[in-house]
């Protein structure tokens, strides 16, 4: 195994260039307004007022969505407003985002196969290929780890606290 060391830091004089942070608080600003405006819409269908019995079914929601789009669009106005470097301060780098995606996509990956292969067959790929990828292990090291994960979680939730987890058809051959 090899030793790399990330060096996600800028180099000294040179600009860095990524995701800004007021972007990050405008995208969910308006995320969470849309939201709450999708609350707003469906509580005045059910009905968001009071009925003879008391509140209708969308009452509550109806308050709850209209004060997360209100909070949500009130913190766009600093956001807005802001200059100098607090404007341009940095969420995150490009190659800090290519880290986190080098992790999201194959976890992302994984949740998709876990119906498909069952969960111990996905963990112990999981295992195999961020050992290989991103720790820099050899097949021959991360396979054993791999196959050792998955017995594990196998032993652990299915033998000793008598939890099914899902089971996809080759788990299902083998009799698992």
């Amino acid at each position: 195994m090899s030793t790399t060391t990330l060096d996600l830091a800028p180099a000294a004089g040179r600009s860095s260039q990524g995701v800004r942070r007021s972007a990050m608080e405008v995208a969910t600003s308006l995320a969470l307004a849309l939201i709450g405006a999708a609350a707003i819409w469906d509580s005045s269908r059910l009905g968001a007022g009071w009925g003879a019995e008391g509140p209708q079914s969308g009452y509550f929601p109806f308050w709850i969505g209209l004060i997360l789009a209100g909070t949500s669009l009130a913190n766009l106005v600093p956001v807005l407003r802001a200059r100098g470097a607090a404007a341009e301060a940095m969420f995150v780098t490009w190659p800090q985002l290519r880290l986190v995606m080098s992790v999201l996509i194959p976890t992302v990956f994984y949740v998709a196969a876990i119906p498909l292969s069952g969960i111990y067959l996905a963990s112990a790929a999981l295992v195999a290929y961020f050992m290989m990828r991103l720790g820099e292990f050899t097949w021959r090291s991360a396979l054993p780890a791999a196959v050792a994960t998955a017995l594990v979680a196998f032993v652990t939730f299915e033998v000793w606290f008598l939890v099914g987890l899902p089971k996809g058809p080759i788990e299902e051959l083998l009799g698992f």
